[in-house]
């Protein structure tokens, strides 16, 4: 559109232009004189710009009849080919011209001009090469989806552009969301350019959306092997769709094939707490409970997780609470210092009523890091140890609105999650749900404990529940009844002294 504008603009300057210089002319005093050989010619200013102009196209002229007269000399003496050489020549200049200004305005975001120039390209030039591309860049940018896919296709019968018209393609066809024709289109553009970026990319991202893992897995390969992947990056997603892959063999009753994908996930990623799970959940199935154990403990030291915690008890989920207490004693050794492990630790001493003991192993966490979970496993301790309903309906108060404990969030949109996943479900995004905390805006705001506490704090604390307004009417009502009648008693009983006094006097 601006550039249209400017070739508009352009043509009136020139026509203002030339208007002006020849009324200058017309207007200007004298002229040129030319005499030879007796004869003396005379013009005026305009005639003799005229006459210049006119001897310069005859000149022009008088060259492109010489090249058309040498081309047919060389014809006539043999060279079939001299006189299509010399009209190609023209064509093919006037050619390239249109597609350098296809180029620029393809650059400039003019789509319709750039289709104009592509196509007058596309007539003049002998190159599907260049003007096939040209056009079906210029109809993705103007919004003509159908020349763009005939373009694309065009390119698809020259193996120095079929990669091209492949990628154009697929991105087409992702463009639609048919996501099953442009699996396939990606995976014959690996094929033909397995070290594109883009392409494997792409191709990972179908396969994932597809769940294929097994693709996924080769794809991740030959992105390690062509040096477009961290060797470190590599291993942890390959732990990723192992685990998937394992999932899935677990889901149709495949538990040995799964159990052998578990353990190799573990194994690659030993910090992956669904992986640790899952092979220590095979391991307690086939009564190899010391392995199981050990694979947990090994998580946990690397991250201390709650859900880590919980298969760990579902070892032995008979065991007394003191037995249970000296068992995890020895799974947390050596992070101590861990907030999970203080929460851990303080829970197991409150299920065995040592509420001091409980108390000692949170600590001030609740006054350094206050969440949510910390200030109820301290709400629970002061209840426990005698403290009176209002200081623990004031700790939960607070742990309602306290910043929130860890959750499964994607680090890409945002989105939490319930349990982990490979691929988040809301942008598709591969290994980007991470174990960390919602920003405090998750947190509940202040302005609704009025509404909740009731229901939930107090309950939590073994405190009456809040009343709903109605329920609150009818206890009121109730209530004064209940004062209207006393206060009835109290009357007749004023009235029946009186009347005793009465009589005596």
């Amino acid at each position: 559109m601006l550039w249209s504008l400017i070739k508009i603009l352009s043509f009136v300057a020139m026509v203002m232009l030339v208007s002006f210089g020849a009324g200058r002319l017309m207007e200007a005093q004298g002229g040129v004189i030319i005499q030879y050989a007796g004869v003396e010619l005379s013009f005026g200013a305009l005639q003799a710009a005229l006459l210049v102009v006119g001897l310069l196209v005859t000149l022009w002229l008088m060259l492109k009849l010489l090249g058309l007269a040498i081309a047919l000399v060389k014809f006539i003496n043999g060279d079939e080919t001299a006189l299509s050489r010399y009209f190609d020549r023209n064509r093919e200049r006037r050619g390239f011209e249109a597609l350098s200004g296809g180029l620029m305005a393809l650059a400039s975001g003019d789509g319709r001009e750039a289709m104009a120039k592509a196509k007058k390209a596309d007539r003049l030039l002998n190159r599907p090469d260049l003007t096939n591309l040209i056009v079906a860049q210029a109809a993705v940018a103007s919004g003509d989806r159908q020349t763009a896919k005939a373009s694309y296709k065009k390119l698809l019968k020259d193996p120095k552009t079929r990669f091209v018209g492949t990628y154009g393609l697929l991105q087409q066809h992702l463009q639609d969301g048919d996501t099953e024709v442009a699996l396939k289109l990606a995976e014959h553009a690996f094929a033909l350019k397995p070290r594109h970026g883009e392409t494997q990319d792409v191709l990972l991202k179908l396969q994932a959306g597809q769940e294929d893992w097994h693709g996924v897995r080769a794809t991740l390969t030959a992105k390690l092997k062509h040096g477009s992947l961290p060797k470190d990056v590599h291993k942890r997603r390959d732990a990723i769709f192992a685990l998937s892959q394992a999932r899935d063999l677990r889901a149709e009753g495949k538990l040995d094939e799964a159990q052998n994908y578990a353990v190799e996930a573990n194994r690659l990623a030993p910090g992956l707490v669904p992986a640790a799970l899952l092979a220590a959940e095979g391991h307690r199935e086939q009564n190899n409970v010391k392995q199981a154990s050990r694979i947990l403990r090994a998580a946990w030291q690397l991250a201390p997780h709650p859900e880590l915690a919980s298969g760990f008890a579902a070892l032995a989920p008979e065991e007394a609470p003191a037995a249970r207490l000296k068992r995890f004693g020895q799974f947390t050794k050596g992070t101590d210092a861990h907030p999970e492990t203080k929460m851990l630790m303080a829970e197991l001493y409150v299920a065995l009523a040592d509420f001091d003991a409980a108390r000692q192993a949170l600590g001030d966490l609740a006054k350094t890091d206050p969440t949510m979970r910390a200030l109820t496993i301290l709400a629970a301790i002061e209840r426990g140890d005698g403290a009176d309903d209002q200081s623990v309906r004031q700790l939960l108060t607070q742990a309602i609105s306290a910043q929130r404990d860890p959750q499964w969030i994607c680090d890409n949109c945002g989105h939490v999650h319930h349990d982990w996943e490979p691929v988040c479900f809301n942008c598709e995004a591969i290994d980007s749900i991470a174990w960390k905390r919602p920003p405090m805006s998750e947190a509940v705001s202040p302005d609704m404990l009025p509404l909740i506490v009731g229901h939930m704090a107090q309950e939590a604390a073994g405190l009456p529940p809040r009343l709903e307004p109605e329920e609150v009417s009818q206890r009121d009502a109730g209530a004064a009844k209940a004062d209207a009648d006393a206060d009835a008693d109290a009357d007749a009983d004023a009235d029946a002294d009186a009347d005793d006094t009465l009589l005596k006097e």
